[in-house]
């Protein structure tokens, strides 16, 4: 039996089992509703917490009683029609308006490497090693991170031994799984190698002077240059990604680590890419997820100051499409 639960339990993101259980919790503690559920308690659940929480965090707690219901074999009442129509007219009297990261433009990410690249530069001439391994790790996150659109927990659990990388040539990164890899089937992504700003090149560089040669890419440094044994914490790229900007002269407090994937979607999109090869890239699977990614293009006859999308792509070349 404690066989089964652990691969009940494999079978369901960590993520998502961690925010199931707070959503119980939630109903069930914070809110004082009994479980199995009524679809009248879990309207009045809806209409309690509409003021307060979210539509799509209203949406998650929904989702994990649905869960709870069917898991535990009670008929789910969050299919109810009163429940769905709660939901409806919590849009109609709480819009809001969706928060999103946003995009980092190619020539911010260029002015936070070319600190970078500075910074290793000081580092390696007097000798510190530990500011000297930061500066790398940090670019080769950077530019993984954009090149190849990955969310934060991918970036975090990207491992050596599942990275083939050739200098001038490319890389191919295998993720066991993923945000939209639902069957656990895995996912290999591949990158080209670039005349600038090259990941390939700042990966190759990072393991090198680190002496990875398994395990995660990305771990903590301590101050005196020891790393840790474990991936950095998704968490923790917000601040790393902000403070990084902040001391290469960009202001940082409206990015995130999301803003590397949207940043390259929307540098993608102005240089040609078309939506299918964009959306087979980044791995989105359907076109709803892409476009909430994507500034369109907008064409005013060349009256509008500045185009719609502005980021620097000279002396870039392109991506190869995907075949």
């Amino acid at each position: 039996m404690i066989d089964i639960e652990r691969y009940l339990q494999a079978g369901t993101r960590e993520n998502t089992r961690r925010s199931y259980q707070a959503a119980i919790e939630h109903f069930e503690v914070s809110w004082g509703g009994f479980l199995p559920a009524t679809s009248d308690s879990v309207a009045r659940y809806l209409v309690a917490h509409a003021d307060k929480l979210s539509l799509n965090t209203l949406k998650l707690r929904l989702a994990a009683l649905a869960q709870w219901h069917l898991s535990q074999g009670f008929p789910d009442p969050t299919k109810a029609p009163v429940v769905r129509q709660v939901l409806k007219g919590i849009r109609a009297l709480h819009p809001a308006r969706e928060k999103q990261a946003a995009p980092l433009p190619l020539q911010h990410l260029e002015q936070a490497i070319g600190w970078l690249d500075g910074e290793a530069g000081n580092a390696s001439a007097r000798g510190d090693t530990p500011a000297l391994l930061r500066c790398r790790r940090d670019a080769a996150l950077l530019l993984i991170g954009f090149w190849r659109g990955f969310r934060s927990d991918e970036l975090c659990r990207l491992d050596v031994e599942r990275i083939q990388a050739v200098a001038g040539v490319g890389m191919e990164i295998y993720l066991p799984r993923s945000k939209g890899d639902r069957d656990f089937l895995g996912t290999t992504c591949r990158a080209p190698a670039l005349k600038r700003l090259c990941p390939v090149q700042a990966y190759l560089e990072w393991i090198e002077l680190a002496g990875l040669v398994q395990g995660p890419v990305f771990r903590q440094l301590d101050r005196w240059g020891n790393l840790g044994e474990d991936g950095l914490n998704p968490n923790s790229l917000i601040a790393l990604l902000r403070q990084i900007l902040r001391r290469a002269g960009v202001p940082g407090e409206s990015y995130s680590s999301h803003s590397l994937r949207r940043g390259f979607a929307t540098w993608a999109a102005a240089n040609g890419w078309d939506l299918k090869s964009l959306m087979g890239y980044v791995g989105w699977k359907d076109v709803k997820s892409a476009m909430r990614y994507i500034d369109p293009t907008l064409s005013f006859g060349g009256l509008a100051v500045r185009p719609a999308l502005e980021n620097d792509a000279r002396a870039l070349p392109k991506l190869p499409e995907l075949p």
